[in-house]
């Protein structure tokens, strides 16, 4: 059985693990939905890369899948100040 000819539960748990297991996501933070030929992801990470590079994961494991990469970059800098202004 294919990829794509997968329960929607269960092609969600292989692609989350392979990005926990992938070293260029190593990722247990994302959601993963499906919605027909949709793989939607949600969530936040660090950098553009990570952003980019879960993507790719998906793209390799389902070739003919749409991905809707909803994911947010955060920063991880500290704060500028050591006062916060709350006014």
């Amino acid at each position: 059985m294919s990829e794509q000819q997968q329960l929607p539960q269960y092609l969600v748990a292989h692609i989350r693990r392979a990005f926990a297991e992938d070293p260029r996501t190593s990722e247990l933070g994302v959601r993963v939905t499906i919605r027909g030929d949709t793989v939607y992801l949600s969530g936040e990470v660090t950098s553009l890369r990570r952003k980019m590079d879960l993507a790719s994961v998906v793209t390799e494991l389902v070739p003919d899948a749409v991905v809707c990469n909803d994911i947010h970059v955060v920063s991880t800098a500290e704060p500028q100040s050591e006062w916060e202004d709350l006014r």
